[in-house]
């Protein structure tokens, strides 16, 4: 079940002009990136299983049972309604399919990039669910939807082979943090459990000491090493233009920073103690964003501008 193993190139056979991938059971004969960059990641499709019926608990439930304070989770909320997805949990399925406020979404997490993102399931008027093919691109997750069988890159944000090719899944607002300071901000919220319908052992981090080493199990494309390959940064992509900013750098400066991406202002809110980072804007709505590592952010924003602490003295 461990992803952690070297990647390979999954064989392709030309067949009356259609392009197949053998036993992936998708149709590559529409794509909008190069077959050749997309990668077997050890699990077939559906090996590591979404979550197709989330059960939740309430906070008086998960405390002790299931979180300590300083476990790692995904937040998000909808029209008043919050939810938590612990990451040991997300670590072992990478895909929730829920419905949040009457909101129908997908909710990922891509542990060989650090990258949980939540994205609005209705596209193009229909409400798509999501699996795990097994593939990745670039070193992060392809989901591939349940209705084509097309496959979706997490971080591009969109379909990149099949029927929907070159269709864009709506980011949305989500929060990387510790579960006693998302209980404290939101103290209705409700929190995945752990009735999966799955037996794994969440206590147990299948990728432990990956996030420490600047040794990535699958390669990428493009690398900077302005940073380390693991620096955790929030990025933002605004009016075309992305900037990053490395979580070492918000820790040598007041938060919030205030800034300016694309002509559009926002202030950077960093909690260094918790390992927190949001974007928000002049009304203090919170922007979509991605918390990830910066090799990831950097392979699909080569153009992306870096914040420096240094730059504000």
């Amino acid at each position: 079940m461990d992803r952690l193993k070297p990647g390979k190139v999954i064989v392709l056979v030309l067949f009356s002009g259609w392009v197949f991938f053998i036993g992936s059971g998708f149709d590559f004969s529409r794509h909008s990136i190069p077959l050749e960059e997309i990668s077997d990641g050890g699990p077939g499709k559906d090996g590591i299983p979404s979550i197709n019926n989330p059960h939740f608990l309430s906070v008086e439930e998960a405390e002790g049972s299931l979180m300590r304070n300083s476990d790692r989770l995904l937040g998000f909320v909808h029209k008043g309604q919050a939810r938590a997805y612990p990451v040991k949990i997300l670590n072992w399925h990478e895909i929730v399919n829920d419905r949040v406020g009457g909101k129908a979404v997908v909710v990922t997490f891509c542990p060989l990039c650090g990258t949980g993102m939540v994205f609005d399931a209705n596209v193009k008027n229909s409400k798509f669910t999501f699996g795990v093919s097994g593939l990745l691109y670039q070193s992060d997750m392809l989901l591939y939807d349940h209705q084509t069988e097309s496959l979706w890159s997490q971080i591009k944000s969109q379909a990149v082979t099949g029927p929907m090719t070159g269709t864009r899944l709506k980011l949305l607002a989500s929060t990387h943090t510790d579960w006693g300071t998302w209980k404290k901000e939101h103290p209705d919220t409700k929190i995945l459990s752990d009735r999966t319908g799955y037996r794994r052992p969440y206590d147990r981090n299948p990728y432990q000491g990956y996030e420490f080493s600047s040794r990535l199990m699958f390669d990428v494309n493009l690398r900077n090493s302005k940073l380390h390959p693991k620096e955790k940064v929030i990025g933002i992509e605004l009016g075309g233009k992305s900037k990053a900013y490395p979580f070492s750098e918000l820790n040598k400066v007041s938060s919030p920073i205030k800034d300016v991406v694309s002509k559009v202002p926002i202030q950077i809110h960093y909690d260094g103690k918790t390992g927190t980072a949001v974007i928000r804007d002049e009304k203090n709505i919170e922007l979509p964003s991605v918390v990830g590592f910066w090799f990831a952010w950097y392979a699909f924003h080569p153009e992306t501008e870096l914040f420096f602490a240094e730059n504000r003295k």
